[in-house]
């Protein structure tokens, strides 16, 4: 789970292709991670339709009507985009020692495993 994280670009594997009016090929940034659900919330991905009741604000203007969200999508059904190639890949974590003030300290950094590019995080 710890593999995607908010901010990343990912693509849908799984699911009816964009041809059949599914999501499988499609791109988008994460918005949010639900790790309890184990699922994401990906930005332009599984669009709902939610129909909201009519009422009005404190001003008269009027709310409701239908609008559409972004609805969680199993985090197994996405991967992580490989920086270099624009393709989906798997992510392995690997220790990489960084200079602070004069000390190493390791870090554990994300590394796609196509490219062995290091992922950097957009959050």
């Amino acid at each position: 789970m710890a593999s995607i994280k908010k901010g990343d670009l990912v693509q849908v594997i799984a699911g009816a292709r964009e041809s059949r009016g599914g999501d499988r090929g499609k791109t988008g940034r994460v918005i949010e991670v639900l790790t309890e659900q184990d699922r994401v919330i990906v930005e332009g991905i599984n669009l709902v339709t939610k129909h909201i009741k009519v009422g009005q604000t404190n001003r008269g203007t009027r709310t409701g009507g239908i609008e559409t969200h972004e609805a969680p999508i199993h985090v197994s059904n996405v991967a992580l985009v490989d920086p270099e190639s624009k393709k989906p890949t798997r992510v392995r974590s690997e220790v990489k020692t960084v200079e602070v003030n004069g000390a190493s300290i390791p870090q554990k950094v994300r590394v796609a495993t196509k490219s062995g590019k290091e992922i950097k995080s957009n959050d």
